[in-house]
């Protein structure tokens, strides 16, 4: 082969190989791109609703109320600044406000929704459960987890709560905060308060705040005066300010806990 082929065939074959490096750097960068965008799941604005490949299937349909009581009762909460509801287990007190929340957050009338009970379980405390104090309360909050996962589908739940957008805490940690403005706040199970923490948690309240106070006069595991009837007594007449209160024929849970609340009521 004479220099000037060699040369020729040296350049076409420079060439080819630069080609196939070229094709091949394309091809990482394909691949590349199309892992990246596996990544990124889309916020439709408004409402800031999140949709993920392990969402699960939500309510479609509107919160209606099981009873005149129940829609007495959400009527309260959405045309009042603090609303409580008091009554027996199995009335839709806790259901009721957060769907209510979960509602208003997914149709971005609030930015954060705010879950708390205090950490009295049956004299048991959070101390007495294993793992991190996250870990701890998860167990007091789950009663909402339902709700929420119903109200806006579980891929939805998950991403709000690890940006903060719906905070689950003990009541212990409201101290020195303020509910601000576009807040919904949840105090349930009130009847376990102390009349501290309860006027502790109260004068949390700012401008523009939603908070709904739930639970069971009747149902208390603290020793002492009880915050939620304390408070009760104390805000009737103040404006903006709503109790509610629901009695045995509101359960909507089963009749037969209807049956036993008779049957507790009577040994008592």
């Amino acid at each position: 082969m004479t220099k000037k082929a060699q040369f020729k065939f040296s350049e076409r074959s420079k060439r080819h190989f630069e080609g196939r490096k070229s094709k091949k750097s394309a091809n990482r960068k394909e691949r590349h791109a199309k892992n990246q965008s596996a990544d990124i799941y889309t916020l439709h604005s408004p409402p800031p609703s999140v949709e993920t490949a392990y969402t699960t299937n939500k309510s479609v349909r509107p919160l209606e109320a099981k009873t005149s009581s129940q829609k007495n009762y959400i009527n309260a909460i959405k045309n009042n600044c603090l609303t409580f509801g008091i009554g027996p287990a199995g009335t839709g007190k806790s259901y009721c406000a957060a769907a209510i929340a979960a509602d208003a957050l997914e149709a971005g009338r609030v930015e954060r929704v705010i879950l708390t009970r205090p950490a009295v379980e049956a004299g048991e405390q959070l101390g007495f459960l294993p793992g991190d104090v996250n870990e701890k309360f998860a167990v007091y909050i789950e009663a909402f987890r339902d709700t929420l996962n119903e109200r806006l589908g579980s891929g939805a739940v998950d991403y709000y709560l690890r940006h903060g957008r719906i905070v689950a805490a003990p009541l212990a940690f409201m101290r020195g905060k303020t509910f601000s403005e576009d807040t919904f706040v949840i105090l349930d199970e009130a009847q376990n308060t102390s009349v501290a923490q309860m006027k502790m948690f109260l004068t949390r309240i700012g401008e523009g705040c939603q908070v709904v106070v739930n639970g069971d006069v009747e149902q208390s595991d603290i020793r002492g005066p009880n915050g939620l009837a304390d408070a009760v007594s104390r805000v009737r007449g103040l404006p903006r300010v709503h109790v509610h209160k629901f009695v045995r024929d509101d359960i909507v849970r089963s009749g037969l806990v209807r049956d036993l609340m008779d049957r507790y009521e009577v040994s008592h």
